[in-house]
């Protein structure tokens, strides 16, 4: 056996553990070959073995995500795409990835695009879960500008999907869903989509599904006046999410937290906070996600008015130079008047 399939059949073993208890474990053994993955990739497309290669690129997908390696994700599927010219189910889930990595860049038109392809793709094949995503990448695009338009794809998708036994097509329907009721201030139907959701994802055993969604409900649940309830959900998607080793979903749960923070008065708090979420999503290159975007501004406009310029600009500064870690730690400590951390929510 090469290394080169060795290193393959190591990746492919790893992403089945990325969204387990296990992630922490498998995320570091894959940062230990990251190198030598790399390597890989280059030799199997330079040897003409693009199935092969394909497959390492889709098993690290995870990985570049969780690693805040999304430039390097985005390379190598150009690069493995450019080179293979089989229009299977396998290119089609490439081109949705590569359509995924391109839109946490911001990058909506050359989302757009892949994502339109993977579409064409799968339904040539009558691959429904391939149609599936497909229309949700193109969904999530849409909640930037038509919100109604979105709606519109994920429920397509939903429906796509109906009839198989299918999940990861259903929760990326479901979570979109959720997402558009909750733009358009539908809370308790948000809140519905986003249940759904999380009783999927925990038959699926993807805890990491469970920490952002449980982020998302938060996001719901405070908005409903349900503060306790938010601030059980927040931390529990911090927790998990610091658990897994997914570096990349710290900020999206430290901004629910600085909406939180702000709503019960803690200005300063907010402020350090969001300072540190969005410098950490920054060093990921990433933006803000139309969904999550909404919160980040209306937190830093209203911490910024309620706090003095330099009482503001301290708060900014702190949460700037706050490692992950410290970070984490910072968000995950008792606010005034609490004891200890608030207890991690059951599954409901």
């Amino acid at each position: 056996m090469s290394r080169a399939t060795e290193l393959l059949t190591t990746a492919e073993e790893a992403a089945t553990h990325l969204r387990s208890a296990e992630a922490a474990k498998w995320l570091d053994q894959l940062g230990g070959i990251y190198s030598e993955c790399e390597w890989a990739l280059g030799w199997l497309i330079d040897h003409d073995r693009t199935d092969e290669a394909l497959r390492l690129a889709l098993a690290l997908v995870d990985f570049w995500q969780f690693a805040d390696r999304i430039g390097d994700g985005r390379d190598w599927l150009d690069r493995v795409l450019l080179a293979r010219s089989v229009e299977d189910a396998s290119h089609a889930e490439a081109l949705f990835q590569a359509g995924l990595l391109a839109f946490w860049q911001g990058d909506d038109a050359v989302a757009r695009d892949l994502h339109q392809r993977s579409l064409e793709i799968a339904s040539r094949l009558s691959d429904p879960t391939g149609v599936a995503l497909a229309l949700t990448g193109l969904a999530r695009i849409e909640l930037r500008t038509d919100i109604g338009r979105a709606q519109a794809l994920s429920l397509e998708a939903l429906d796509a999907v109906s009839r198989t036994n299918d999940q990861r097509g259903r929760s990326n329907a479901l979570h979109l869903l959720g997402a558009a009721a909750q733009m358009t201030a539908d809370f308790p139907e948000a809140r519905d989509w986003m249940l759904r959701r999380l009783e999927l994802a925990h038959a699926m055993g993807d805890l990491r599904t469970v920490a952002a969604e449980s982020g998302n409900l938060s996001m719901v649940e405070r908005q409903l006046g349900n503060l306790t309830r938010a601030r059980e959900l927040a931390d529990h998607a911090l927790q998990l999410a610091d658990r897994l080793g997914d570096s990349w979903m710290i900020p999206y749960c430290l901004n629910g937290l600085a909406a939180i923070a702000l709503a019960t008065g803690h200005h300063e708090r907010a402020a350090t906070l969001l300072s540190a979420a969005d410098h950490l999503v920054r060093d990921q290159g990433a933006a803000w996600p139309p969904d999550e975007a909404p919160h980040f501004e209306h937190t830093r406009t209203t911490t910024a008015q309620a706090l003095s310029p330099k009482t503001f600009n301290q708060a900014w500064s702190t949460g700037h130079s706050l490692t992950p870690t410290e970070a984490v730690t910072y968000a995950l400590s008792p606010l005034e008047g609490e004891s200890a951390l608030v207890p991690e929510p059951g599954r409901g």
